[in-house]
């Protein structure tokens, strides 16, 4: 993806770019984010959206000064547990540009992101995102992002599950990217707190 899903998006970075995504609130699965860059730099947040299953069928994605870049939503009814993806602040009848679902390939671990456009793109996500280690990749197999365990860089001590890095490859919509980490974290959190994606024991670390 060497433009922006999202228009004037903003965040299609030219280098490999890494990212500390921070959550903001404790108490509950899927709460609020806060992103930062390697500067210390706010590029994302995502307000907290507490404990109330109906107050997380929906959320927004902003940047650093508020403006609303996307929506993820719960499609219901949906058998294979799938979200939508909308630009900026969803409204009534807006059609989503891209979609998440668990793979309905039998013996495979994995989520399935399509998208909508001409002409459309698919990309899978593997690995446990409980565990804060997996890959999105292309239609090519190639790695266009990851989130890894963060490590404290002067003490070497691998840090909480909430505190976990970002990495997005060049080209690739950092937005679109951390769109699909809230997608991650919402099924992780209807999960309980189990592995909504079993670690691929063939992906890297």
């Amino acid at each position: 993806m060497k433009e922006g899903l999202l228009e004037n998006s903003g965040f299609v970075f030219d280098q490999e770019t890494l990212l500390t995504v921070s959550k903001t609130c404790l108490f509950f699965p899927g709460d609020g984010f806060t992103v930062y860059d390697c500067k210390g730099q706010l590029v994302f947040r995502v307000d907290s959206y507490g404990p109330d299953p109906r107050d997380r069928s929906e959320v927004v994605l902003m940047d650093a000064h508020g403006r609303c870049l996307l929506t993820v939503r719960r499609k219901r009814p949906s058998l294979h547990q799938r979200w939508e993806g909308f630009e900026g602040e969803r409204t009534d009848g807006q059609k989503p540009i891209f979609s998440v679902r668990r793979s309905s390939i039998i013996g495979r671990s994995s989520m399935t992101v399509e998208v909508y456009g001409d002409p459309g793109e698919e990309y899978q996500i593997e690995g446990s995102f409980a565990q804060r280690c997996c890959t999105i990749f292309n239609a090519e197999k190639e790695s266009v992002a990851e989130i890894r365990r963060k490590v404290d860089a002067s003490t070497h001590v691998v840090l909480g599950k909430d505190v976990f890095s970002l990495c997005i490859k060049p080209g690739f919509d950092g937005a679109f990217a951390m769109g699909l980490v809230l997608v991650l974290d919402q099924i992780n959190g209807d999960d309980y707190g189990n592995d909504s994606i079993e670690m691929d024991p063939t992906a890297e670390g």
